[in-house]
């Protein structure tokens, strides 16, 4: 989604008839890791994905979309969202076993659901998912990854409904992955991933879910108001010890704070606005550039309008 800078985002009064919930002016800071930032003009959370295709067919083209899943890795802007939000519920949360190794898995089903169903069955390689912050459709689109491994070494396909409201399975060559990116158009929503692992033992499968959890829980602030890794890493570095070396562990902007454990995590303090927290961030990135010349690039998607209304860029993502 993107709103060029001068561009008016006009109200979008008129939308087509649904069979799940939809809902005007919904407060998006309840959703989303950080606590912060705006409503969504509207917010569709569809039935089916019969119902979202045919929502997204007959709904305004110019209308933007953007999917939301645990609302991780996304700083929402304080004067929200123009267009519809599309969250998926509980009829996109399902993992299914489809082959001795393979696993369909709808579009909001967390990473932990899916390593789990992977341990039940006895297919390892995706415990790395057991890590990721965030639903099949957000490390779908992002390219998500941790301990060594990324969506694109186990991704067989996908089902996606595009803006359009057409449906399309796109296979793994067709999403153009890189480093925390693909190709997939601005709109579209992923309602399923086929995920493909090997065979493996449940206990050892259940081993090294328990090893990543581990880490995680002493490496990172997983019980802090924050959006996950906040800057890619650049090549050759760990974003990290740029962070670190360039002295921002615990700088603050108000109640927002790069953490003092991992300092490539933004916290939420207690009563951050998004632009607090979104400057820290560009003077984190500022700092680091001026003592190594490297230019972080956001891993964590920035979404919406300011608070004064002004547009700007923004990005949708499915996190």
């Amino acid at each position: 989604m993107v709103a060029p800078v001068g561009l008016e985002v006009t109200a979008v009064t008129e939308l087509p008839r649904v069979r799940g919930k939809i809902t005007a002016s919904a407060p998006l800071a309840p959703l989303v890791w950080f606590k912060s930032g705006g409503a969504a003009e509207w917010l569709f959370e569809p039935a089916d994905a019969e119902d979202l295709a045919a929502f997204l067919r007959d709904l305004d083209p110019p209308v933007p979309v953007m999917g939301l899943g645990l609302g991780s890795n996304m700083i929402v802007r304080d004067g929200g969202v123009p267009g519809v939000v599309v969250r998926l519920g509980k009829a996109f949360a399902a993992v299914e076993q489809r082959h001795a190794t393979t696993l369909r898995c709808g579009g909001g089903a967390s990473g932990i659901l899916v390593s789990s169903k992977a341990r039940d069955a006895g297919i390892a390689g995706v415990e790395f998912l057991r890590s990721i912050p965030g639903t099949v459709g957000g490390f779908v689109r992002m390219n998500g990854g941790a301990y060594g491994r990324e969506v694109k070494d186990v991704l067989v396909e996908c089902e996606v409904v595009l803006r359009s409201g057409e449906q399309r399975t796109l296979a793994l060559a067709d999403l153009g992955y890189t480093y925390r990116h693909s190709a997939l158009p601005d709109g579209a929503i992923v309602l399923s991933a086929t995920f493909r692992g090997q065979a493996g033992d449940p206990a050892a499968i259940q081993a090294e879910m328990d090893r990543i959890a581990a880490a995680r829980e002493e490496s990172q602030p997983l019980r802090s108001k924050t959006g996950g890794s906040t800057f890619k890493n650049p090549e050759g570095h760990k974003a990290w010890a740029l962070i670190d070396a360039a002295g921002c562990r615990g700088l603050r902007r108000g109640d927002a704070q790069v953490s003092e454990k991992h300092c490539n995590f933004l916290l939420n303090l207690g009563n951050a606005s998004s632009a607090e927290i979104e400057a820290l961030g560009e003077d984190v990135r500022a700092k680091v550039k001026a003592l190594s010349g490297v230019a972080l690039e956001w891993e964590i998607q920035r979404v919406g309008l300011p608070a004064d209304g002004a547009s700007e860029n923004c990005i949708g993502v499915d996190k």
